[in-house]
């Protein structure tokens, strides 16, 4: 892999649209040729494509640049402050549009108020989604986490007739699928499986349903 403080400093410039290397090497402050090697990199590895000197992301190539370099050893915490929540909620999202699933983003509860980051609908079963962007959790915090998704759940299954939810956590950092409670805390490089198995797996997770 490429020197990695320039490949994290390049995440700045994984814009929708069109870039030139000297467009990033303005930015960064670092050399044309340094420039025009990270967005090399990016392109050899499918994150957005090149046409003449100019190279053209989507809205989702930043944070699938960020889970590579992870991948990679990067140091998460670097590449964390050049990303935003947007980006992770809207790869979660894409990812469940991809699977065929009606997608909600930012749902509000109301009595009491809560907010639901992504709702992935399918076969008659929603799958709320809690995005937790680009810290480190302790388990303590994640099962805090945890029980707030699954009160988030039983209100939306209050407020929808004739529904089935499961609570599911994803996170930038673990390693593996694990559970709490029964409740999946599912890293975002491996969600898009973990979609693809949601349904034969059903019975290891927490549903909650309409009484």
């Amino acid at each position: 892999m490429q020197n990695s403080h320039n490949l994290i400093s390049g995440l700045s410039g994984i814009i929708p649209g069109g870039i030139t290397s000297q467009d990033l090497s303005a930015i960064l402050n670092i050399s044309e040729f340094h420039s025009q090697n990270v967005l090399d990199e990016f392109v050899s590895h499918d994150i957005g494509t090149k046409k003449d000197d100019a190279y053209f992301f989507d809205i989702h190539d930043k944070l699938k640049a960020a889970i590579w370099m992870i991948q990679n050893g990067c140091p998460i915490d670097d590449i964390s402050t050049k990303l935003h929540w947007k980006d992770f909620e809207g790869l979660v999202s894409e990812i469940l549009y991809e699977k065929n699933f009606a997608v909600m983003k930012n749902l509000i509860l109301t009595k009491p108020r809560m907010e639901i980051d992504v709702v992935g609908i399918r076969l008659g079963i929603a799958m709320l989604i809690d995005c937790k962007h680009w810290k480190r959790y302790p388990y303590s915090s994640l099962m805090k986490a945890v029980n707030k998704q699954v009160e988030r759940t039983k209100s939306y299954v209050s407020k929808t007739q004739n529904s089935v939810a499961v609570p599911v956590i994803v996170t930038l950092y673990k390693d593996k699928v694990d559970f709490i409670d029964k409740v999946p805390i599912v890293p975002i490089f491996q969600f898009a499986s973990f979609v693809d198995d949601f349904y034969g797996n059903l019975e290891q997770m927490k549903t909650i349903e309409t009484n």
